[in-house]
């Protein structure tokens, strides 16, 4: 099992939207990253509002320690891509703030 890179799910609620704004602003100004749209409705595994957050395995030691200092109470989903997006986004995982319920059966179902 190879990692090809990393995603972070940042989420956020009306209340904390502001809050989101300023972390993907501070991401996209301090990395090289990806950022990906947002997404004011769950979607796919993800129980709240999110946006994703792509970056390069060289990354990981400057991106993860940013967010675990500026990730303003917010949670964040960080997990590695190997192709297995089920272990992916559960055993392989690492949660900033708290464990949020993923909807593991939708991964399950497009890893049929």
């Amino acid at each position: 099992m190879e990692i090809t890179g990393f995603h972070a799910h940042v989420y956020f609620d009306p209340e904390t939207h502001d809050a989101a704004a300023r972390v993907r602003e501070g991401l996209g100004a301090n990395f090289e990253v990806t950022l990906g749209r947002w997404h004011e409705k769950p979607i796919g595994p993800h129980p709240k509002s999110m946006y994703q957050v792509a970056f390069a395995c060289e990354q990981f030691a400057q991106v993860v320690p940013w967010l675990m200092l500026n990730r303003e109470n917010l949670d964040i989903l960080v997990h590695p891509s190997t192709g297995d997006d089920v272990a992916d986004h559960t055993k392989h995982a690492l949660w900033l703030g708290n464990k949020l319920e993923l909807n593991v059966e939708f991964l399950q179902r497009i890893n049929l």
